[in-house]
């Protein structure tokens, strides 16, 4: 499995991410494919890096604080690093959604108001 490659195509259409996508992230340094000629060939680092950031943007971190938590593999502190990182950016993250919850709560009892405030007005109107 050390020695398996995959071409961009192959890796786009495996994780459901456009060309331009995986482009993208080795122009920010996330990705590193060799160069055969003009083609891209995809290795196992590669294939993993991927996972970590298609996750990391799932639970809604920015491509600055994924590619933080991506190079720690890299270089040190290593994992540990990496680890101590990634659990106080999902306190960070935690605590972001928890507010945008509470604003959600507010945002829809407001909206309860609002409309049966205008029921009432609509009933008012209509009964005479």
């Amino acid at each position: 499995m050390g020695d398996a490659t995959w071409s961009i195509t192959e890796l786009a259409a495996e994780y459901d991410v456009t060309l331009r996508t995986l482009r993208h992230y080795e122009q920010l340094g996330l990705l590193s494919p060799e160069r055969v000629g003009t083609s891209r060939v995809y290795r196992q680092r590669d294939r993993i890096r991927l996972e970590l950031i298609l996750r990391g943007k799932r639970l809604g971190f920015s491509l600055d604080q994924i590619g933080v938590i991506v190079n720690m593999y890299d270089e040190p502190p290593g994992e540990a690093g990496q680890l101590e990182f990634l659990i106080r950016q999902c306190d960070v993250r935690r605590g972001e959604l928890h507010r945008l919850r509470e604003d959600i709560e507010a945002t829809l009892v407001e909206i309860d108001r609002v409309e049966a405030r205008c029921r009432a007005d609509l009933r008012t109107l209509t009964d005479h």
